[in-house]
């Protein structure tokens, strides 16, 4: 870690070294077996509870582990360092969804839900994305009709992370299309499998097989009254709030993969020869490692910046977007860096920085594309002027 962020205190210090040694003790081969089972598997949702790793952000009376955003953010960064794959283990017990309950659910909700969801029995995912409106959410067709009882859901999300392999569905539907984002958008909870709910369509990306973008079908889901999260019409501010904090997670893994990445790099290249000298030598491959490390180094900064000031009482907005439209395209250079740093070595089938690489594509996508994050951000610069 760089030494112009020493980390906040001796106990954010004591979680990194542990997380350090599970990342490369414990969990060093598991991103190949991710590529081999194309899947989390048993074992390793069993190992991530035992380690008090599933819902690290949901209260310690449903079996959580109580932790801040700052905690969640360094656990996500350590984890990453073996594969940004892995840390959506975390983020499905302890992320968007999950939180949600935690904050804005009823005490019907989280006794029914969270601690299914820290003890590994469940994972969530957030459908948001539809086929005409991703970026922009505030579009979305899915619509719940009330009806006796609760409401009925009809629509179709897609390229939704996870949804083949969840429990539980936190589903953005219009309850009131003449009010749009405005008090016209319902967060609904869904069980999986709910009578009519079908995933359509499941999509493997370009990186590690264990993540999926799953397209859903609802069809007359019957979904009880009990199971709104918050009130009637307010779940366009919810997701917003969800989306925030997300887009520092994203920033986080991507920040843990990228130094994980320059380190894989320094080291092949010291070690490698050519013309009977190390790579390392080279003024062009020390370029390569000096552009990787000062961007990494202001990435850090962006991300615990903006953590400072959440804990100040200053809302994220646009210093979250800034991180994540920082971090996600700092961290494709760096793992373009890295490929290019190892040769053919860096594309072979099997390479752990070329299934980075891969993987790290994805992030300038996920969570809003950095077009979109450059929005949020504009908007803000030009509401202060």
């Amino acid at each position: 870690m760089s030494p112009l962020y020493p980390d906040a205190s001796p106990d954010i210090a004591e979680l990194r070294a542990w997380l350090r040694k599970l990342v490369e003790g414990r969990f060093a081969d598991w991103p190949e077996q991710m590529n081999r089972h194309g899947k989390f598997t048993p074992e390793m949702v069993q190992v991530f509870a035992e380690q008090g790793l599933l819902g690290v952000r949901i209260g310690e009376q449903y079996g959580g582990a109580g932790m801040s955003l700052r905690q969640y953010c360094l656990i996500q960064e350590e984890l990453a360092r073996a594969s940004p794959i892995l840390a959506l283990l975390t983020s499905s017990t302890s992320g968007l969804t999950p939180m949600a309950i935690e904050r804005h659910g009823t005490q019907a909700q989280k006794d029914r839900y969270l601690r299914s969801l820290t003890d590994g029995r469940a994972r969530s995912c957030f459908a948001l994305t539809e086929p005409e409106a991703g970026s922009d959410a505030a579009s979305l067709r899915t619509r719940a009709e009330s009806v006796e009882g609760g409401w009925r859901l009809n629509g179709i999300k897609h390229f939704i992370t996870l949804a083949d392999d969840c429990q539980l569905m936190m589903v953005m539907a219009s309850t009131d299309r003449s009010k749009g984002s405005r008090g016209g958008i319902t967060a609904l909870l869904v069980d999986v499998p709910s009578e009519g709910l079908a995933v359509t369509r499941v999509d493997r990306t370009i990186g590690t097989p264990a993540w999926t973008l799953g397209e859903i079908t609802f069809s007359d889901v019957f979904v009880p009254a009990g199971n709104v999260v918050g009130e009637i019409g307010k779940g366009f501010a919810i997701a917003m709030e969800s989306l925030d904090e997300g887009r520092l997670n994203v920033a986080s893994l991507c920040l843990g993969a990228a130094d994980s990445l320059l380190a894989r790099a320094a080291a092949y290249a010291k070690q490698r020869r050519t013309f009977g000298a190390p790579l390392a030598d080279r003024q062009a491959i020390q370029w390569m490692l000096a552009d990787s490390a000062t961007e990494i180094a202001a990435a850090r900064g962006l991300i615990y910046s903006a953590l400072d000031a959440m804990e100040a009482g200053r809302p994220l907005g646009a210093s979250a977007s800034m991180a994540k439209l920082f971090a996600s395209e700092m961290a494709f250079r760096v793992a373009d860096r890295a490929v290019q740093i190892h040769g053919a070595m860096g594309v072979v089938e099997n390479s752990p920085v070329g299934a980075m690489f891969r993987d790290l594509r994805l992030f300038r996508i996920g969570e809003g594309a950095s077009e979109v994050q450059r929005m949020v951000i504009a908007r803000s610069v030009l509401a202060d002027t």
